[in-house]
């Protein structure tokens, strides 16, 4: 199944309508990651499953001296990250990075792509330091079918998803979030905050 997934994003690299290498700075999404995270010059944070960089490429421009680690298994995906970002290719179960060496991690619509969910949280959590944040803005398991997707996605249950993180992490919440902050959840994704 991995092939196929590496061969999936490294195609749709060239798609900038469905996979764009920017966001609107203003979308709950990145609101919710710095409101979590806090200022985040002088630290490292890891961009699991960061696609083209977008959200790192916001973050980074927010917080200039913060060192952002742009982190994806599609190699073409890569070459969009922009300068200043780190960008470097791999698998989310098996992150290439020292335990405890980020402040902060987060995974946006990225965790329903891997293929061992626990062992891609689990990932998360070992290289994070101890009182890091985490965050990760997925799917709804309640929402499945709204959307088309590829064979191997996988939407979340908040009670699932939270006691993955809770054996890693001390503080687990999670809740119903918008696409943007002015309009009501609908239900199709969900944040997950925790702090190791």
């Amino acid at each position: 199944m991995l092939p196929e997934i590496i061969q999936h994003f490294n195609q749709a690299a060239a798609d900038e309508v469905h996979f764009p290498s920017t966001i609107d700075p203003r979308i709950y999404h990145v609101q919710l990651l710095m409101e979590h995270f806090g200022d985040l010059n002088g630290k490292r944070v890891l961009d699991v499953g960061c696609g083209k960089g977008r959200f790192a490429r916001v973050l980074h421009e927010q917080y200039p001296q913060s060192k952002i680690v742009a982190f994806d298994l599609a190699e073409a995906m890569l070459q969009y990250v922009p300068s200043g970002v780190h960008a470097c290719a791999g698998s989310m179960t098996a992150l290439p990075f020292l335990t405890e060496s980020f402040d902060h991690a987060y995974a946006t619509e990225s965790l329903e792509h891997a293929v061992d969910i626990d062992a891609a949280v689990a990932e998360m959590c070992r290289v994070v330091k101890p009182g890091g944040r985490i965050a990760i803005i997925d799917k709804n398991a309640e929402q499945w079918g709204k959307l088309p997707t590829p064979p191997w996605e996988k939407w979340f249950d908040r009670k699932q998803l939270e006691s993955i993180l809770a054996k890693h992490c001390g503080k687990v919440s999670s809740r119903e979030i918008s696409y943007w902050e002015d309009v009501a959840p609908d239900g199709l994704f969900l944040a997950w905050l925790a702090e190791k």
